[in-house]
C-alpha cells in the first residue's frame, strides 16, 4: 500500500515491452519466454525507468491523453541515468512525468533528521536548478497533530504541494478536519495550478459511496488523489465528473493512486492459489503489508496486468495516475 524512500540504485538498460503494439498472442510468448531471474539486481533500476516512459507513453500517445498527469510517488533517483543523483539527469524519464510524489520528506512521526531530510532535498535542488523539477507533492506523517502546520510549512517554504496527515491517518483513510486548506478560486488544469492537495487512498471510513463522493466534494482541495475503487467496485465517469469541482464550481484534478511495483491480493486480478513464487514475478513479501508482494515489475505477465488495470482509470476520467512502490527496484536487489 504505502511506499517508503530509498536512495540506492544502479541502472542497466534491457530490452523494452511494449504491449499494446503486440498482438495478443505475442504477449503470450513473451510471458512464456522471459524468466523473471534473467535480471541482474544492478538492472532493476533501468528496468523501472523504461516500465514508467512506457506507461506514459501509452497513456499519451497511445491514447492520445497528452494532458493526463502521470506522477511516480518516491524513487527520486530514477530522475537520473543509472539512478545515481551524482550523475546526469534522465531527460527521457523526466519527460515522461508530470510530478513527483515523496512520503515523509520532513517527518516520519517526529522530524526526521537533517542529514536525511537534506540528502532528498539535494536531489530535488539539482533538478529544480537544471530547470527539470515537476511539482512535488509531499506527504509527511506527524504523530502529533500539533506539528502539522510546521510540517505543512516546510513543504510550502520549498515549493511542494504538503499534505501532512495526523497521527490517526497514517493509512491515509480520513479528510483532515483541522488546517482544511483555503479555497482556490482557480479552475486547476495542471499540477502547477495547484495550491494544496487530498491524499484519500482507504474508503474504510465511508459507509458508502454516495458518502464518500459528498465528503470530497465538500473539501476545497485543488487535487485529489483516491483509489479506483470503493469497495471493490471501480467508481464511474459520472462519479468523477462531480469530484472534478471544487465547492465553487472551479475545476480541480483527480488522480487515481496504482501500485506498480507490487501486487496486492484484494485487487480484482488476483488470482486464488497465487503467492510468492507462483506466479514466478511475486518475488518477495513486502514486509509490513500481508496481503502484498513485491513484483517482479518488468515481466510481460505483470505488465499486462497494470496496463489493463490503466484503462480502467482511463475509462472512469481520471485525469491522472499516481504510480506507487516505483522504487520495487531497491527491495529486489537488497533481498
Amino acid at each position: 500500500m504505502l511506499s517508503r524512500w530509498i536512495s540506492v540504485g544502479i541502472n542497466g538498460g534491457v530490452m523494452r515491452v511494449r504491449h499494446w503494439l503486440f498482438p495478443a498472442f505475442i504477449v503470450f510468448f513473451l510471458v512464456a519466454a522471459v524468466s523473471c531471474g534473467s535480471l541482474s539486481g544492478e538492472e532493476y533500476p533501468g528496468r523501472m525507468q523504461e516500465f514508467i516512459e512506457e506507461i506514459s507513453r501509452y497513456v499519451k500517445t497511445v491514447k492520445n491523453l497528452n494532458d493526463f498527469i502521470i506522477i511516480p510517488q518516491n524513487g527520486v533517483e530514477l530522475a537520473f541515468n543509472d539512478a545515481n543523483p551524482g550523475g546526469s539527469i534522465n531527460l527521457s524519464y523526466i519527460n515522461a512525468i508530470d510530478g513527483m510524489g515523496v512520503e515523509e520528506l520532513f517527518y516520519n512521526g517526529s522530524r526526521l533528521p537533517a542529514g536525511e531530510t537534506n540528502a532528498r532535498l539535494n536531489i530535488l535542488k539539482k533538478l529544480k536548478d537544471a530547470g527539470k523539477l515537476p511539482p512535488v507533492m509531499v506527504s509527511d506523517y506527524v504523530s502529533n497533530d500539533a506539528n502539522i502546520p510546521a510540517a505543512s510549512m516546510l513543504s510550502t517554504d520549498e515549493g511542494f504541494l504538503a499534505f501532512p496527515r495526523g497521527k490517526n491517518n497514517y493509512d491515509y483513510m480520513y479528510i483532515p478536519a483541522a488546517n482544511a486548506p483555503v479555497l482556490n478560486s482557480k479552475d486547476i488544469n495542471a499540477l502547477e495550478d495547484a495550491e494544496h492537495y487530498l491524499y484519500l487512498i482507504s474508503d474504510e471510513k465511508f459507509a458508502t459511496k454516495r458518502a464518500m463522493i459528498d465528503a470530497i466534494k465538500a473539501a476545497n482541495y485543488d487535487v485529489v488523489l483516491i483509489d479506483l475503487f470503493f469497495k471493490g467496485v471501480a467508481f464511474a465517469p459520472e462519479d468523477i465528473a462531480e469530484l472534478q469541482l471544487k465547492p465553487n464550481g472551479k475545476k480541480r484534478l483527480v488522480i487515481a493512486y496504482i501500485s506498480i511495483g507490487s501486487a496486492e491480493k484484494y485487487r480484482y486480478y488476483w488470482k486464488k492459489g497465487w503467492k510468492k513464487g507462483n506466479p514466478s514475478w511475486l518475488k518477495r513479501k513486502y514486509e509490513g503489508y500481508p496481503d502484498e508482494f513485491w513484483v517482479a515489475f518488468w515481466d510481460p505477465e505483470w505488465q499486462s496486468i497494470i496496463y489493463g488495470y490503466i484503462d480502467k482509470i482511463l475509462d472512469a476520467g481520471f485525469d491522472g495516475m499516481y504510480l506507487d512502490n516505483v522504487e520495487a527496484y531497491y527491495f529486489l536487489e537488497n533481498r
